[in-house]
């Protein structure tokens, strides 16, 4: 299925006689996943920490030095309970997915643009992972076993491996890739 605002989106980046193929875009909104059990508790616990050493800090006449220390990690408390489910809902509406004869593009944009273009036939390692209602999320590569946890999560300095996330009708999607590789 080809959407046409995305296809007019993405024509500029295709190559001459490149055939765009499918069209998609991740699920909007804000969304619950699944490391969410352990780093929604996590999140609750460092903010109540960091609330206690500041209000304590400055309840006891502490040097200010203590005040400054810790409002880097109220900061990481702010992204980790509420800041994360925003950026990762901003990221997602700002994305979109091409399926080509040739390659697969993701385009980000936002700030600036950013456009990823994986070649479909030396892609290694493509899974996916299908939901009851038939969307899922579609990883073009490796995963890093250090980071598995957090794939999928908006993380400063975490490498994701690309993927086509959140996406409608992933099993028909993942049958065109592999189709499209045994091609010649």
């Amino acid at each position: 299925m080809i959407d046409f605002d995305i296809q007019n989106e993405l024509s500029s980046n295709l190559s001459p006689g490149e055939k765009l193929l499918w069209t998609g875009r991740p699920r909007k909104g804000v969304l619950l996943r699944s490391n969410d059990i352990f780093l929604i508790p996590f999140s609750l616990f460092w903010m109540g920490f960091v609330i206690f050493w500041e209000t304590s800090a400055a309840r006891s006449g502490a040097p200010t030095f203590f005040l400054l220390f810790g409002i880097p990690f109220v900061v990481m408390g702010l992204y980790l309970t509420l800041g994360r489910f925003f950026i990762d809902a901003r990221k997602r509406a700002n994305t979109i997915y091409g399926i080509t004869d040739q390659r697969i593009l993701i385009k980000t944009s936002g700030r600036g643009s950013n456009i990823k273009s994986l070649n479909i036939k030396t892609l290694s390692d493509i899974t996916f992972s299908q939901k009851a209602d038939g969307s899922g999320t579609i990883l073009l590569g490796p995963v890093d076993p250090r980071y598995a946890r957090l794939q999928g999560m908006a993380w400063p300095g975490v490498q994701q491996t690309p993927c086509l996330e959140l996406i409608d009708d992933v099993k028909t999607v993942f049958d065109k890739i592999i189709e499209l590789q045994r091609q010649n």
